[in-house]
């Protein structure tokens, strides 16, 4: 789920970073790739570690 200004929308399920890469890349966030992979603190993981995917 991503939340955008306050609301929350959901983009599809992740399985992978390159999944969520595409997914925000899909609404235009800009530099995806350094979001997900730059362990930005932007991104809340959630119901387990960073990039585990389950």
């Amino acid at each position: 789920m991503i939340r955008i200004r306050g609301v929350d929308t959901v983009l599809g399920v992740a399985f992978s970073d390159a999944d969520l890469i595409e997914f925000l890349r899909r609404i235009e966030i800009p530099d995806p790739d350094e979001l997900v992979l730059g362990d930005s603190e932007v991104i809340a993981w959630q119901g387990g570690r960073p990039h585990q995917y389950e």
